[in-house]
């Protein structure tokens, strides 16, 4: 109990776990981004680099995020990062995403949901680029986590570690972890357990402005269309790279 007699809530902590190879260019907004106060939480930021060459670990050292390393790709790497992350809650995020300003507001108050330890949450996807292809894009992908259950982590994706845990956490993969980890938990809690946050995360469209809006996304849906098959993540990632 404070000083005045109020009741003192405990701060729940909270690992936000970014994966990086060479990710200077968006990395820097993103962690400019989570230096917001967080009041009622406790943040530990963890950079997870795949060795990167260019200014990544020095922007992260600069944001004060620690750093980890991890070989293989985004699972691996999302995998290492919660194993180090302190935190009873987890949150995913692409390099190259910011979540809204109001962030630590929205995931504090999804943590104070009824049964919110069996769910996940997700914010709504908004790409930088005014386009009318992108304003496509985004209608399919809040289609896609709205009726499908499919959200990414360009969206940022939050959930208690023991959800996490449970569902056996991040296959060491080397592509479609997001889709894998997702499923897991509609398997373990159910789809109407994963939650749209009111806000929108900004994500980078640079990779659809290089391939063509249109080309990326039929790719996107052949890689994912080829993971529902059954084939094996590592010979979609030569086709998802190609």
């Amino acid at each position: 109990m404070s000083e005045g007699g109020a009741i003192e809530v405990e701060a729940i902590s909270l690992a936000i776990i970014i994966p990086t190879l060479n990710a200077a260019d968006g990395l820097r907004d993103t962690l400019h981004a989570l230096s917001v106060p967080t009041p009622g939480m406790r943040v530990d930021v963890i950079v997870v680099d795949g060795g990167s060459t260019d200014e990544t670990l020095d922007i992260a050292q600069r944001f004060g995020a620690r750093i980890a390393v991890a070989d293989g790709g985004r699972g691996p790497q999302l995998a290492e990062g919660a194993r180090h992350g302190f935190g009873d809650w987890l949150f995913f995020l692409h390099a190259d995403t910011q979540p809204p300003p109001d962030w630590p507001a929205q995931i504090l108050a999804f943590t104070k949901l009824d049964g919110a330890v069996d769910k996940a949450a997700y914010f709504q996807l908004r790409l930088d680029d005014s386009a009318p292809a992108a304003r496509r894009v985004e209608r399919f992908v809040a289609w896609r986590a709205r009726v499908l259950g499919l959200a990414y982590g360009d969206q940022g994706l939050v959930l208690s570690r023991r959800l996490y845990e449970r569902v056996g956490g991040y296959p060491h993969v080397a592509l479609m972890e997001d889709v894998a980890l997702i499923r897991r938990i509609a398997q373990a809690s159910g789809r109407k357990n994963l939650v749209a946050l009111g806000g929108y995360a900004r994500t980078s469209a640079a990779r659809y402005r290089k391939s063509g809006y249109s080309r990326r996304g039929a790719r996107n849906l052949v890689c994912l269309g080829l993971y529902f098959l059954g084939v094996p993540p590592r010979v979609i990632a030569r086709l998802y790279r190609g």
